[in-house]
């Protein structure tokens, strides 16, 4: 952590006083630092610092909560440390309000500039003009080598039927990427930041489903977000599959009863 945190100091120009322990860090390490002259920071590695930086810088500029990058190189990222040690259960309006900004953020394709990673296991981020294809290509079959045949072959089958399931052109919204509750930090009843990103365009829906893999959003979140498409549920079984299979990926079996859980749901 001592390396990390020198590492850090010097990106953004100052000598340490204080070196403190942060919550998190699954996929990279994370600490706090405080320098002599009073600035703090967190501080962090990860697969593409630089690429994460411009994401967080994406997301401030949509208009949703995002630490400052302070400084960032091929090694480290530092960013400004943002209130928190909030509930989420007390911010989902906000947080419905903060994704309504992001997702307002569209762009001209679906994909990003580069790739990324959550730890060693690729995100492949190359343009596409149809949706239905991206995620096909890019979220479900990406996996198939790594799963028990039996798997592959029903995840093959939906990527297939994708184009009857999915809008062929949805608007390519801004997402965050990876919308879970330990990335979102909340300040009393506000959401203070958003971090962590894994960023491309695609359908504002993806990061619902995230959301919902593990967190239970209040109707405050829905009202606060906008209008539901009344076919959205048969989607977000689609996209909750994506984070399922990375988890089955980085951490192991125990999340192949939720993959086989998602592909039943989505009827096959």
């Amino acid at each position: 952590m001592n390396k990390l945190a020198d590492a850090g100091a010097r990106l953004i120009g100052g000598t340490i006083r204080q070196i403190g322990e942060m919550p998190g860090g699954s996929l990279s390490q994370i600490v706090q630092i405080t320098l002599t002259d009073g600035r703090r920071a967190v501080v962090k590695n990860g697969p593409s610092p630089r690429t994460e930086a411009a994401m967080l810088r994406a997301i401030a500029a949509s208009g949703a909560p995002a630490p400052a990058v302070l400084g960032a190189d091929d090694e480290v990222l530092a960013i400004e440390l943002v209130p928190a040690g909030g509930a989420l259960q007390c911010a989902w309006s906000s947080l419905g309000s903060a994704l309504a900004l992001l997702h307002g953020t569209t762009g001209e394709r679906y994909g990003w500039p580069q790739d990324y990673a959550f730890s060693g296991l690729a995100i492949v981020n190359s343009w596409r003009d149809h949706w239905p294809t991206f995620w096909a290509e890019h979220r479900l079959l990406v996996h198939t080598a790594h799963l028990p045949p039996s798997l592959a072959r029903r995840v093959e089958a939906l990527a297939s039927d994708l184009p009857n399931r999915l809008p062929a052109h949805p608007a390519p919204s801004l997402l965050h990427g990876d919308l879970w509750g330990g990335n979102i930090l909340v300040d009393g009843e506000r959401v203070s930041g958003l971090i962590d990103p894994a960023c491309y365009f695609g359908h504002g829906e993806v990061d619902i489903g995230m959301l919902t893999l593990f967190d239970h959003p209040a109707a405050a979140f829905y009202d606060a977000y906008g209008p539901r498409d009344r076919h959205r549920e048969e989607r977000l079984v689609i996209y909750r599959l994506w984070p399922a299979l990375v988890h089955l990926h980085l951490f192991g079996g125990g999340y192949r009863a939720m993959v086989e859980r998602f592909l039943s749901e989505a009827g096959v």
